[in-house]
């Protein structure tokens, strides 16, 4: 194992000018005369460019500047012409402004970075000392860094001392510092940074980390840990298969287990899939492999004295997912759960679950959070995503096995049943302070034994539905973005430039998308890969419901496949309820309403409401008022188009909806030939309604019923008459589309006998006619 293989960049110590004192010198500066801005900065390549000054994060802009950035920090201190930096940037076709865009990215860039540096640029010297990012010779470079600062080199120095220690042939202490050069990585290298210089560094630094995870390996199966092995090399060999280094070491590691004939499937399946892909044949030292184990070669069975484990390093877990670069808003949130894990640090086990509709940033929001924390918890973090709104539901004592192998439990002191995993788990927490993140929980249930169980640790959970029976928890509803935070959010990944110019219409976009997170992201970076759009395009693409959730996808995003996870949850009563309460128009739907659409008694429909609010389907807006977010009631109608049965027998209903609903009501007028005890419930406010069910209006008569608020049937006193041509719908007030003439079954209510006849004329006559 090389610790720096050829084709990766080496980034160089980086020296302190001789004016500045090192670590043993103390500085003669006074402690309140020094800038704030003078605290170490710190990079990070390896996953998703980001900065720090001390503990802060510093704000590294459009991914076109952290481009910029990623290519001076890797270009080892030298100094990067402007023709460079726009090829890295954008390659064979540039902008035509790409050279101003580059010295603006680099000005961006030297603000945040030196922000005093404005201050003290006049002098010239101490700017000089100071600077960062510094332009000379036409070009840029990054200087004057730390010898810790960018975790790139921090692996470079732990894998060459890794390689140095297996010389010596210190096994134990080599595979420790592998360990930690590669927990340096946050996801992927340089993620979400474009341009092919970028790209061309991703994947030879990709290919570095597979060598160092295959030398570390190799070094396990050394000191005898096969079985531990096997699980993470059947993994990689699946994300990697053409990769033979890991096919070889699976087979190593599954003979060693006893596991002779699945070591020979392995290289059977080698050698189809090479012949298949490549049309070669493994490489010798595989071919060779398999021909020892068939002669069961003594010489492969396991080291008779393998190195003992070091015992006294504890395992420290750190399995949080890369936070996302351009994270905007919920600052009350982060607040909010920012304090509650504090208090896990004072001693107090707290648990914290995150509910919301799918798409609306529970995780975005979740993962920003735990590595904020992260200081507060020092001896780890999990992960796992629980899958709960997929088909195969992670199940609590797989998860436990997984975490307690995070935790350093050996596969052999794993017990089988979910009880005894999760005893062992709280019994190896205790005494620790690590935060758990178990995201996209089904239920409470699911969650339960995944909880640690003592003080000093804490758990934060997202989910679909409310978790109302998870004992302890603070519970938060997460909401759609307000204006504000979705129009920064949209300006931050298409860039200020093209928002500025076209406001009006990115306030138009952020509200087609219903301010959901995920659809802005969306609809965001489908306009910022195509520079030829602008935004009035985007909004005109959306402003067109019919198409508006196709338009919102992009590669493996769609906010429609985020809405049918949820839907495929559902039980058939309450699937059937989310698609026909998706064909009422309006704002929100009455309880009233949502009944005769069921055709349920009010209990059971208010029950089944309320089920589909706590999966995060269906809101409550108010005690006995439901709505839809506006994207979801998209999905809900476009469920219930593809059964015409249902839809049709719903709008049928509605006039049944409209009958039922009188009711005694103070300050309406009696109409003229009801008899006595007819009050009419007039609501002005409600301006729209289920009538307006394309396809059913003439058919069903729905939207030809006289108004409830017409003069044949009465209005408060002294409240303003409706507009003609009107007629009423699921309690809500509706246009009527024809002037055709309304079926005497649908006219009017029953009259009473004792209706007085020389009113009956004027009852009868249609309203607006």
């Amino acid at each position: 194992m090389d610790g720096v293989p050829d084709g990766v960049p080496r980034v160089p110590e980086q020296r302190r000018p001789d004016s500045t004192p090192t670590p043993s010198e103390p500085s003669t500066t006074p402690v309140a005369e020094r800038p704030a801005e003078s605290a170490a900065l710190r990079f990070s390549v390896l996953g998703p460019v980001r900065a720090w000054r001390g503990d802060e994060p510093v704000t590294t802009g459009s991914p076109q500047q952290r481009a910029l950035l990623a290519a001076l920090l890797l270009r080892e201190g030298r100094t990067a012409t402007a023709a460079e930096l726009i090829d890295a940037l954008w390659g064979e076709e540039p902008p035509s402004q790409a050279l101003a865009a580059v010295r603006t990215y680099a000005s961006r860039l030297r603000k945040v970075l030196d922000p005093g540096g404005e201050a003290r640029r006049p002098g010239g010297t101490a700017a000089t000392a100071s600077a960062v990012l510094v332009s000379e010779s036409g070009g840029y470079a990054v200087r004057d860094l730390a010898e810790d600062a960018l975790d790139l080199t921090v692996a470079q120095d732990l894998a060459t001392e890794a390689e140095k220690a297996r010389s010596a042939g210190d096994l134990c202490h080599a595979r420790e510092t592998l360990r930690r050069a590669l927990a340096l990585w946050d996801g992927e290298t340089l993620a979400g940074v474009p341009g092919p210089y970028a790209q061309t560094q991703r994947v030879r630094l990709e290919e570095w980390r597979l060598q160092l995870v295959e030398s570390r390996l190799d070094m396990d199966l050394e000191q005898g840990c096969h079985a531990e092995a096997v699980s993470e090399l059947t993994a990689l060999t699946a994300a990697h298969p053409l990769r033979e280094r890991l096919r070889e070491l699976l087979m190593l590691a599954l003979y060693r287990s006893g596991r002779q004939a699945e070591a020979l499937a392995v290289y059977a399946d080698t050698r189809r899939l090479l012949a298949d892909e490549l049309g070669v044949d493994p490489r010798p030292g595989l071919s060779e492999l398999q021909q020892r184990i068939l002669q069961a070669d003594p010489g492969l069975a396991e080291p008779s004295s393998p190195a003992p484990e070091p015992a006294t390093v504890p395992v420290r877990p750190a399995q949080l997912p890369a936070t996302v670069p351009d994270f905007t808003g919920r600052s009350g949130f982060v607040r909010e759960l920012g304090d509650i894990l504090a208090s896990a640090e004072g001693r107090v086990m707290a648990v914290s679950a995150l509910a919301g509709i799918g798409g609306v940033g529970k995780t975005t929001l979740a993962v920003h959070v735990a590595h904020r924390a992260r200081a507060a918890f020092p001896d780890g973090q999990l992960y796992v995503d629980l899958q709960g709104a997929g088909a195969r539901v992670a199940e609590p004592e797989t998860v436990l096995g997984s975490f307690l192998r995070a935790l350093g439990t050996a596969d052999s002191a794993i017990p089988d049943s979910l009880e005894e995993r999760a005893a062992l788990y709280r019994s190896v927490l205790a005494g620790r302070r690590v935060l758990v993140l178990l995201d996209n929980a089904r239920d409470a249930a699911q969650v339960r034994p995944l909880l640690p169980g003592t003080d000093g640790c804490a758990a934060l959970v997202t989910s679909r539905v409310r978790m109302l029976d998870l004992a302890g928890a603070h519970l938060i509803d997460l909401d759609v973005m307000s204006p504000d935070e979705a129009l920064a959010l949209f300006t931050k990944i298409v860039g200020e430039e093209r928002v500025a110019s076209e406001r009006k219409a990115a306030l138009d976009v952020v509200a087609a998308c219903g301010f959901l997170p995920l659809a802005i992201r969306i609809a965001a970076s489908r306009l910022a890969a195509r520079r030829t759009w602008t935004v009035s395009v985007l909004a005109a693409k959306l402003a067109d419901e019919r198409r508006r959730l196709d338009e919102l996808q992009a590669g493996d995003l769609a906010v429609k496949a985020t809405f049918e996870l949820g839907y495929g949850q559902l039980e058939p009563a309450q699937a059937r309820a989310f698609r026909l309460l998706g064909l009422a128009d309006g704002p929100d739907i009455s309880l009233a309403a949502a009944a005769a659409v069921l055709d349920l008694p009010a209990e059971d429909t208010e029950d089944l409401l309320e089920s589909l609010v706590d999966t995060s389907l269906l809101e409550s807006a108010a005690p006995g008022r439901y709505r839809f977010h506006d994207l979801v009631r998209l999905y809900a109608r476009a469920c219930a188009e593809r059964d015409e049965l249902p839809r049709a027998n719903a709008a049928r209903r509605c006039p049944g909806c409209w009958t039922s609903t009188w009711r005694p009501r103070p300050g309406c007028t009696r109409s003229s030939g009801r008899g006595t005890g007819w009050w009419i419930t007039w609501s002005p406010r409600r301006t729209r309604g289920c009538g307006s069910t394309t396809g059913t209006r003439r058919r069903t008569g729905c939207t030809r019923r006289p108004s409830a608020s017409s003069p044949a049937y009465g209005r408060p006193r002294g409240g303003p008459r409706p507009s003609r041509g009107r007629s009423t719908c699921c309690g809500r007030r509706t246009t009527s589309p024809s002037r055709g003439p309304t079926p005497r079954s649908t006219r009017r209510p029953p009259r009473r006998s004792s209706a007085r006849p020389g009113r009956r004329a004027s009852a009868g006559r249609r309203p607006g006619r």
